[in-house]
């Protein structure tokens, strides 16, 4: 058809469109630019920085978001259902923790009146006995990555004088040995027929006695019920290079019992200690709220037995 031929169809058979409506972020054009069609040009500030915002600034943002979700986000939030259990965990685990030893103190108060007077008359010297353990360690990395010089008042080192692998505290037990027993020879293990225990020490070892005062430990928070036992530092700093996977067992509180306690005893040798690091292992891979459970009711039976006592 020839552009003339238009001329030739009837007035009445020609249709139009009438733009009616103003034209706004977001409305539909046709291919082709009407003159009711005011165009960038004809917009305000506000107008051009609304269009610019949400067709590239917007857009940016949600990519940015997504990446950052896909490559930065914590296995956590992308599996929902095993953080919900493993805070569900935690609480349970603090609650028996708190309601332990809280029970474990009240039904124990006629130990805290009668030992003390036994202690007292068995030996001279105090009825309590502290001494520094490692506990957990929250530090999961090195708090300093660069040396930072920006002013007189910055630390060029570490706030911690000493590196324990772990949190210090002062743990709580009925003195089992004569007064002064390390002051000569120092940190060492205690051996069986160790002669600085006392009459009385003996018993309360074989009987796990002298454990009791733990119990305030656990309410202060240094320590759980159940968990890897807390070591000396000298200890701790020597096994940390010898003992092969001994940092697993500062990533939990230590506790009172443990899995390795019940199975294994006290330490009395390097090999002991690499035993009881995989026994620690597998209780802290493997932890549940009923494994603990299981531990505390196996301790019970250590404890009427008096197996691996010292």
């Amino acid at each position: 058809m020839n552009i003339g031929d238009f001329n030739d169809i009837p007035e009445s058979r020609v249709s139009s469109a009438t733009v009616y409506h103003q034209f706004d972020i977001g409305a539909a054009i046709g291919a082709e630019r009407t003159a009711e069609y005011p165009g960038p040009r004809g917009w305000g500030l506000r107008r051009m920085t609304r269009f610019y915002f949400g067709e590239y600034i917007a857009g940016l943002l949600f990519l940015f978001a997504v990446a950052s979700f896909i490559f930065l986000a914590p296995e956590t939030l992308v599996r929902p259902g095993r953080m919900i259990i493993s805070m569900i965990d935690r609480i349970l685990k603090k609650t028996l923790d708190f309601t332990g030893a809280l029970l474990g103190l009240i039904l124990c108060l006629p130990v805290f009146i009668i030992i003390p007077i036994l202690i007292i008359l068995d030996s001279p010297g105090p009825v309590f006995y502290t001494q520094d353990r490692v506990g957990i360690n929250r530090r999961k990395r090195s708090r300093r990555s660069y040396r930072c010089d920006t002013g007189n008042d910055r630390r060029s080192r570490e706030r911690r004088r000493e590196d324990y692998h772990g949190r210090p505290f002062r743990v709580i037990k009925f003195r089992t040995m004569v007064n002064d027993a390390e002051r000569n020879c120092g940190p060492v293990w205690a051996t069986k027929n160790d002669p600085r225990i006392t009459r009385l020490g003996r018993l309360l070892r074989k009987t796990r006695i002298d454990e009791i005062p733990q119990l305030l430990n656990v309410l202060r928070g240094d320590m759980s019920l159940v968990g890897p036992r807390p070591e000396r530092p000298k200890f701790v700093s020597d096994f940390a290079t010898r003992v092969p996977g001994y940092g697993i067992r500062l990533k939990v509180k230590p506790g009172i019992t443990g899995l390795a306690q019940v199975t294994n005893g006290y330490d009395s040798s390097l090999q002991s200690v690499v035993d009881k690091v995989k026994k620690d292992g597998d209780y802290i891979r493997n932890w549940s709220i009923w494994s603990d459970v299981r531990i505390l009711m196996r301790t019970v039976l250590v404890v009427l037995t008096g197996r691996g006592a010292c």
